[in-house]
C-alpha cells in the first residue's frame, strides 16, 4: 500500500513522489524564482528524470518517530556539552598528566546495520570517544575512549545510547531485537 501511496505507476514504472518533489525543489532553487511555472516546470522535469532514471525501491531500515526523537535530542545534547568539558578540562588542566586511554571492546545487542552505523556515529561524535572496529557479524564495537580504562562503564554508555537510537530511528524488528 505504501508503494503504491509514495511510488504510483506511471506506463509501467514507478514514480517516487518524494524524489519528484526534491527534484522540483531544487530546480526551484537553481532557478531562484518562486513561480507556479517554476514549480510545475520542476515537477514535470522531476517526474520525467525519475520515470526515465529509476531508482529501486529500497527500505533503508530506519524509521523516524518524532516524540521519541524529542526525547533523545537533549539527553544527546548534554551528553555532548558533558564529554567536551571533560576533555577541555583535560586538555587545559595546568601541570596534568595525560588522561588515562582505554580501548574497550563493546557488545551491541542489535544485528541491523542501519541501527549499528547511527550508533557508530552517534558514538563517534561525542568528544573523547571514537569507534576504532565495527564487527558487525561479532555485534561488537571497539571504541577508543578517554578518561576511563573500565570497560564495564564503557559496555555501559554503549548500550544505554544504543537503546535510546533505537528508539528513535529502529523499526519494530530492531526494538523487539533489544527485548
Amino acid at each position: 500500500m505504501r508503494t503504491r501511496l509514495f511510488a504510483p505507476r506511471v506506463f509501467g514504472r514507478h514514480v517516487p513522489l518524494p524524489l519528484v518533489i526534491w527534484l522540483a525543489l531544487v530546480w526551484v532553487l537553481l532557478w531562484g524564482d518562486l513561480s507556479v511555472g517554476n514549480v510545475l516546470g520542476g515537477l514535470l522535469a522531476g517526474a520525467v528524470i525519475s520515470w526515465m532514471l529509476p531508482l529501486p525501491l529500497l527500505d533503508p531500515g530506519i524509521r523516524l518517530r518524532p516524540v521519541a526523537l524529542l526525547a533523545f535530542l537533549p539527553r544527546y545534547a548534554l551528553d555532548m556539552v558533558v564529554s567536551s568539558v571533560r576533555v577541555a578540562w583535560w586538555a587545559l588542566r595546568p601541570g596534568a598528566c595525560a588522561p588515562p586511554v582505554h580501548l574497550a571492546t563493546a557488545t551491541l545487542r542489535t544485528s541491523s546495520e542501519p541501527m549499528t552505523t547511527l550508533i557508530i556515529v552517534a558514538l563517534s561524535s561525542l568528544p573523547g570517544s571514537l569507534v576504532v572496529e565495527a564487527y558487525t557479524g561479532r555485534k561488537e564495537l571497539v571504541v577508543h575512549v578517554l578518561g576511563t580504562s573500565d570497560t564495564s562503564s564503557v559496555q555501559e554508555e554503549v548500550t544505554r545510547l544504543e537503546s535510546r537510537v533505537i528508539a528513535v530511528f529502529g523499526t519494530r524488528a530492531d526494538r523487539e531485537e533489544l527485548r
